[in-house]
């Protein structure tokens, strides 16, 4: 029998308190900010899945309310374990709020994939069936009656932290590891609201992007809620040029709802940002070590050599052009590439079938 909730009756749940204190931390298993007191900073660990021992995984949570009443703006770090400029870009943002100075509230949201990001690995391992890996980020709006533990925690999350406490969400990640991104916005421009806020960001690149099935961004989408996927560099370390831009887009956001003052800072318009609606993506077609011929945020042309793989005596065995004109997106960092392996991404403009 399934125990889901349905989120017209959470829509109007209070916060409620297991009792439990961690780390001086009280833990909820839900949250309505509403009753928080306004003016100040509150912290929380929110009670998620269960593990296999019966213990739970704990997911930290802090909130900034405003003393007056304004837009709830929800910021999302950690759904992947190995994104860590995320958490950074995130803490640092919050330090800055001054919540008596506030209208609305800020709430950030750490760590999400709790098991993932104690090994620093981007996906959930679970026991089942010998042993397995999720991704927690193709899994919501989870099911609190799921069948493996991320989609439980996904729909713990979205039933009792997120549905019904946001109005903006901006989620924070990085490639993957053995990869790296530009500092790149995913946004889906059908929503012009979606698009006003991608914009506000002096970032290195942005794509037209519909999201994807079962991804966090798509989920508040699909609510109607605006929401951008802000992805920060590399992982599994900080990049801090590429945090500075995110937390300065982050901050315009803040102000262009009012929830603080301040004029708006640096945007795309003043970053020259290259938008794009599709990818070109290169897969090795052999094993072999990779040698990139170009890097991230280069401009490239049809035809244009942007890779080679030698094999171990150091034969070239593979050779990669790409067919469009447009900037790298994204890139293998590792050096060696199995077969099928993504080398890289072009960001450019299809007029066809768009």
């Amino acid at each position: 029998m399934s125990t889901a909730v349905n989120p017209s009756v959470i829509s109007a749940a209070a916060t409620i308190y297991t009792g439990d204190i961690l780390q001086g931390v009280p833990v909820i298993r839900q949250l309505n900010v509403h009753d928080l007191e306004p003016g100040r900073k509150h912290r929380f660990f929110f009670q998620g899945v269960q593990m296999g021992t019966g213990q739970h995984w704990y997911v930290p949570v802090m909130v900034a309310k405003g003393h007056q009443d304004g837009k709830r703006v929800c910021l999302t770090a950690g759904v992947h374990g190995d994104e860590l400029s995320p958490v950074n870009a995130v803490q640092r943002i919050m330090a800055a709020l001054d919540p008596t100075q506030m209208s609305g509230t800020v709430m950030a949201v750490y760590d999400l994939s709790r098991p993932a990001k104690e090994y620093t690995q981007r996906n959930w391992t679970i026991a089942q069936k010998g042993g397995f890996m999720i991704d927690l980020n193709r899994v919501w709006t989870g099911d609190e009656a799921g069948e493996n533990p991320p989609i439980r925690h996904a729909g713990l999350l979205w039933n009792r932290l997120f549905r019904q406490n946001v109005d903006v969400a901006l989620d924070y990640h990085t490639a993957s590891t053995g990869g790296d991104f530009t500092m790149f916005i995913f946004a889906d421009f059908r929503n012009p609201a979606i698009r006003q806020i991608a914009e506000l960001f002096p970032v290195e690149q942005i794509k037209d992007d519909p999201g994807e099935d079962g991804s966090l961004e798509m989920a508040f989408v699909r609510v109607g809620i605006p929401v951008i996927t802000i992805e920060i560099g590399g992982p599994r370390s900080f990049d801090f040029r590429k945090i500075a831009m995110a937390i300065e887009g982050s901050l315009n956001v803040l102000k262009h709802y009012r929830v603080i003052e301040g004029s708006i800072d640096r945007t795309s318009k003043e970053a020259e940002t290259f938008f794009g609606n599709a990818f070109e993506t290169i897969r090795s077609t052999t094993g072999g070590f990779l040698e990139l011929l170009v890097d991230l945020g280069d401009q490239v042309t049809p035809g244009q050599q942007v890779a080679i793989q030698r094999n171990s005596f150091g034969d070239i065995v593979a050779e990669y052009r790409v067919s469009v004109a447009g900037e790298v997106a994204t890139i293998a960092r590792d050096a060696l590439s199995e077969p099928g392996g993504r080398i890289i991404q072009i960001l450019y403009n299809r007029t066809e079938g768009y």
